[in-house]
């Protein structure tokens, strides 16, 4: 009833079920419930005078759209909006558009809401296969096609493990990002010593900051600076920048100096260090 768009996604169910009862008991839900069916604000409608914002899905199965456009009639100028599809529930559906909506009522003009250029916190993972021409040539296409799709798998399940997300995989290596900086690090000192037993030696970097992210792709500078910091590695090595040597502090990882150096189109000197467990 609140989110039949969803009704047969297991985790969703889930989640929606572990929420529930951590909301309330069931004799509390009880009382909510019947709370709220003897509230009926109808009677006191027509002297609201503030402006009013209705909003419906004409596809909620909670709630009838006709109770909605009744709503928005015994309000007086109220303004009235109904959305074609969606849920009761606000969280799915369009909600760029419903949000716009109410920025616009409110503040009287609306900003271009999308996701694709949200920015977030994170710390990036890139990873490269070292000498990955040369492999290719002594293995031959085929062989080495088999070889990166056990490397790309390998990869997804290793980021998986460690709770991050599997960004693209690059041709020879992955991008990935993480929430915490200490699982990113734990999680590319693992697939390094993982991929040895292909018979790959893998380099990886790391590095902090705020990304945008762009659909299924991220972008921004932490990402450019990411990817120079994996540039400064060997052979498995994995060489974080120092923001996130500062944040890991205690988190039982060890780090070597690798020195201070410049990064092709970021500004300043970079320190940057060497991981280890």
């Amino acid at each position: 009833m609140i989110n039949p768009s969803q009704a047969h996604n297991p985790e969703a169910v889930k989640h929606f079920a572990k929420f529930e009862r951590l909301s309330a008991s069931p004799g509390a839900f009880k009382s909510f419930s019947l709370l709220n069916a003897a509230i009926d604000v109808e009677p006191v409608l027509p002297a609201v005078r503030v402006p009013t914002l209705v909003l419906h899905r004409a596809t909620d199965t909670l709630i009838p759209v006709q109770a909605g456009r009744h709503l928005a009639r015994q309000i007086p100028d109220a303004k009235y909006i109904e959305y074609p599809d969606g849920d009761h529930l606000l969280g799915y559906g369009d909600v760029d558009t419903l949000l716009g909506d109410i920025e616009e009522f409110i503040t009287g003009s609306r900003e271009i809401l999308s996701r694709e250029n949200e920015r977030v916190l994170a710390t990036v993972l890139f990873t490269d296969i070292v000498d990955s021409t040369r492999n290719a040539a002594n293995m031959g296409d085929l062989k080495w096609r088999q070889v990166l799709d056990r490397h790309d798998q390998l990869a997804k399940e290793i980021v998986q493990q460690h709770r991050g997300m599997f960004i693209k995989c690059t041709g020879d290596g992955i991008l990935a990002t993480f929430d915490g900086p200490g699982r990113a690090v734990r999680c590319a000192l693992a697939f390094s010593a993982s991929s040895k037993q292909l018979g790959l030696a893998v380099r990886a970097g790391l590095h902090t900051g705020e990304i945008e992210i762009r659909g299924h792709d991220i972008g921004g500078i932490a990402v450019h600076a990411a990817a120079r910091v994996m540039g400064h590695s060997n052979a498995d090595e994995v060489l974080v920048s120092r923001v996130v040597t500062d944040l890991v502090a205690g988190a039982g990882l060890s780090f070597a100096d690798r020195g201070s150096h410049e990064f092709k189109g970021l500004p300043g000197r970079w320190d940057i260090f060497a991981a280890s467990l």
